[in-house]
């Protein structure tokens, strides 16, 4: 027998948003971008090719955010399929099957390039790619440092599945009050400039006391930093899709959150020139960055958010085609990124040839992926599609933020 939930009426209506898709769709492409960068920065990767210096700098200004508004917009998506569902045991059953088939599949057939280009540039392994799948591959364990089989950037896949089974098992155990309960604490966190100092209040600390603990390490038992810092975004995002009463207070206080912004990009732009590359602060200034990347994310996750609420109405034709895409995208961007560089890698190209170079490869490779995934009904459900190819039409009926996919 299904388990109902039974959320407060208002947790089961919500509202068609397309500023929240949009925000989606321009989250995954910064993240694409981001990691295409990671190529061309300081600092070790799973492949390098000539540095820029400079692009540092616009990268550090998404660092401390991207993730968060991921999970956070995840969240949203996760609410908009739940209040469709209405049952708890089949949104369970629903996110495991978009979420954890796909990653099974990209950790069987996506990801081990990457993890075989890794040895190979990083680590000083010598056998051919054949040889690395039947005998290196499947170890269940590290190799000079490297965990096989790997899921590289695909953490974020299992962290949101990890994150949604959570969220359901409390769905189960405090329903019918839970629904009730947190729209109340929602509407309160509304109230004055609470919804901005009172995270704070508490991403600032952690933030703070962890980083002289362990670090971001993205394993499954060792990553106190990421659950600490991304569960309460997308519980957040769930919330905000059950309520009406944040976003008053995101219009409200989407100035004050910028201008904290913008401060703390200042001090973390500081600390990277006066130590950069892998040189190690003090202790005292690394907890003024880690603080600085703190009250970043939450203020941007805000700006982004009052961001979207400026979109919620406005529509394209593109829109729904990209919403279904950014998934089936985020799952094969980073494995033609590094594939791309190590076969330029070689030929020591400049970084203002390579650069175009894996960033238009890597578009071109993303956008024929989609197709392909689009044409073959056998292959649409293991990259995150629905199993039976349609035609994504524009107009009133486009779907909410994609609940498919991340």
């Amino acid at each position: 027998m299904p388990i109902e939930a039974s959320p407060a009426p208002d947790a089961c209506i919500v509202q068609r948003h397309h500023g929240l898709d949009w925000l989606r769709i321009g989250a995954f492409l910064a993240l694409i971008l981001y990691h295409t960068g990671m190529v061309f920065v300081t600092g070790s990767w799973l492949v390098k090719l000539a540095q820029i210096e400079w692009l540092a700098f616009p990268m550090l200004f998404l660092t401390p955010w991207r993730l968060a508004l991921l999970f956070t917009v995840s969240g949203y998506a996760s609410r908009a399929l739940f209040a469709k569902l209405r049952d708890t045991g089949r949104f369970a059953a629903e996110r495991t099957k978009r979420l954890i088939v796909p990653l099974l599949f990209a950790m069987a057939v996506i990801i081990p390039p990457q993890s075989w280009v890794n040895l190979k540039t990083n680590h000083g392994y010598t056998g051919s790619y054949g040889h690395f799948l039947t005998h290196d591959w499947l170890r269940f364990g590290p190799y000079d440092g490297v965990t096989l089989p790997g899921w590289e950037h695909l953490w974020f896949v299992f962290y949101l599945w990890l994150y949604t089974m959570l969220l359901a098992g409390g769905l189960i155990l405090f329903a019918p009050r839970f629904g009730a309960t947190a729209a109340r604490g929602f509407a309160w966190l509304g109230g004055g400039t609470r919804l901005l100092w009172l995270p704070l209040a508490y991403f600032v600390p952690v933030r703070i006391a962890i980083t002289f603990t362990t670090g971001e390490s993205h394993g499954l038992f060792n990553d106190w930093l990421s659950d600490a810092i991304y569960l309460p975004c997308f519980l957040f995002g769930f919330g905000l899709a059950g309520t009406q009463a944040l976003w008053p207070a995101i219009r409200r206080l989407w100035r004050p959150a910028i201008a904290l912004a913008l401060l703390s990009y200042v001090v973390l732009a500081a600390v990277e020139i006066a130590y950069p590359a892998s040189a190690t602060p003090p202790h005292e200034v690394m907890a003024l960055d880690r603080a600085a990347m703190a009250v970043m994310l939450w203020t941007m996750v805000l700006v982004m958010l009052r961001l979207a609420d400026a979109l919620r109405s406005f529509d394209h034709r593109w829109r729904p085609a990209l919403s279904e895409a950014v998934f089936p995208i985020y799952i094969i961007h980073q494995t033609i990124i590094v594939l791309v560089a190590w076969w330029l890698l070689p030929l020591n190209p400049s970084a203002w040839l390579a650069y175009p170079i894996v960033a238009g490869a890597t578009g071109f490779g993303c956008w024929l992926f989609y197709r392909l995934g689009r044409e073959a009904p056998h292959l649409a459900p293991l990259i995150g599609l629905r199993a039976t190819p349609r035609l994504v039409r524009p107009g009133p009926e486009a779907p909410h933020p994609s609940p498919a996919g991340p």
